[in-house]
């Protein structure tokens, strides 16, 4: 029988044979951006500027929505300071980040299945902008951590629109897309650390929730504007693709091997990035203002340069490949990362693998997710769920681990993350029904 490109496009992502499910009325053959291009059933394509505006501007709009998710982490010892606590007593403040992204992706992102994108995406813009400024406007950390739980709920835009991106792209160029997306996401996470440390230090934390709301709001609606016009019928519950979520994993375990692979990696990375500040800042560790400190978030480059070449290795060679190398960069990344806690050239060197192993790992396995159900969105809720319910139970667990144990606890947390990650995926069984 003879393969259809989007069949051998999932083979080489690591998926088992077996067609790839597209939605009913996506396009094929067309990248981002293509003339005449209707995701997701009837409606009018983008105009040509719009088009040409699609990839980029989504790209953009995800490295301010990732940042968002992160703002707080690098700002840490300037809010401890600002409400009369210390760095570790506020460290729980990035896990409630973590929480509500995974909260806000639960609900909303299955509604990128059945919904209008360009409604849902405004108003989850406008809702996010409150609740940063009213972030900002916090006088003690019940409430500030309210408002952070509520924004990061509400900034789930970029995975509303990752299962777009890849409808649209070509099959055999189809991780390069999706790897573009998670390039701004990863630069976003990397200005959330470098300009909100210096910002931070410059004109105080507030400002930066501030400025954090004013892009969201911008960024938010120009991305609402270019998205192609959708006239869907929604048939069932409003949250009928919440619902199926367990059964999509259920009957795919590509994609549960995904979603737990990438849990053990987010929570790894998770522990020792969100903690990073407590070490570089604190007098038993580099003692480095907060500007100093998020400086050190350069490093966290790496991520997105390594993105579109990860897409390519995928597209080539497939995702099991490619995750199996990012564990073992990940694995290399621990031990370097505990040295690193009094030698500044191996944390140095451990920041880099980290985030290579990182984004690799991701653009494999969310390329995987996208690829192997009839329901992307469904199934693309169900991966980033389980990599932020990973990321954000780490964070949780490391910073009671610094307080007790110092950098070496939050190492052993991302080294058992990483351990869990892969032996829980290494047990389950090959196949299990369709």
């Amino acid at each position: 029988m003879t393969s259809s490109p989007s069949t051998s496009a999932t083979a080489r992502a690591g998926a088992e044979p077996g067609p790839v499910h597209r939605p009913a009325g996506s396009p094929t053959g067309t990248g981002p951006g293509g003339a005449g291009a209707d995701p997701g059933g009837a409606g009018a394509g983008p105009s040509a500027t719009a088009a040409r505006l699609f990839l980029p501007l989504i790209a953009l709009c995800t490295a301010v929505t990732a940042a968002n998710i992160y703002l707080a982490a690098p700002l840490l010892p300037l809010i401890a300071h600002d409400m009369g606590s210390t760095p570790s007593a506020v460290a729980w403040l990035a896990s409630v980040a973590q929480l509500g992204y995974a909260a806000g992706l639960l609900f909303f992102a299955p509604l990128g299945d059945s919904v209008n994108r360009r409604r849902l995406v405004a108003v989850l813009s406008l809702v996010a902008t409150a609740a940063l400024l009213a972030a900002a406007a916090s006088a003690e950390t019940g409430a500030l951590a309210g408002a952070v739980l509520v924004a990061s709920a509400a900034t789930v835009v970029p995975q509303l629109l990752v299962p777009l991106v890849a409808e649209r792209a070509p099959a055999d160029r189809r991780a390069r897309h999706v790897a573009a997306v998670i390039a701004g996401l990863f630069t976003g996470v990397v200005a959330a650390r470098v300009l909100g440390g210096l910002a931070g230090q410059a004109f105080g934390w507030r400002t930066v929730f501030v400025g954090a709301a004013v892009l969201t709001a911008v960024l938010g609606l120009a991305t609402a504007y270019i998205l192609p016009v959708e006239r869907r019928q929604r048939r069932g519950p409003l949250f009928a693709g919440l619902v199926a979520i367990p059964g999509v994993v259920r009957r795919s375990p590509d994609l549960w091997r995904a979603c737990v692979r990438q849990a053990g990696m987010y929570g790894a990375w998770s522990a020792l990035w969100t903690s990073l500040a407590l070490l570089l800042t604190g007098d038993e560790g580099y003692g480095m203002t907060t500007a100093a400190a998020g400086l050190f978030g350069l490093f966290g480059l790496a991520a997105s340069v390594v993105a579109p070449l990860a897409g390519g290795l995928v597209d080539r060679f497939g995702a099991a490949k490619v995750v199996q190398s990012a564990y073992v960069l990940a694995a290399l990344s621990v031990p370097l990362f505990w040295l690193g806690g009094r030698t500044m050239a191996a944390l140095c060197a451990a920041a880099v693998l980290v985030h290579a192993a990182l984004v690799a790992s991701h653009v494999a396995n969310q390329t995987l997710a996208l690829t192997t159900t009839s329901a992307p969105a469904t199934a693309n809720t169900a991966y980033v769920v389980a990599g932020f319910a990973g990321g954000a139970l780490a964070s949780a667990l490391a910073g009671p681990a610094f307080g007790h144990w110092g950098w070496g606890g939050v190492c052993a947390v991302a080294g058992a993350w990483l351990v869990l990650g892969w032996t829980a995926t290494v047990v389950r069984p090959a196949r299990a029904a369709r």
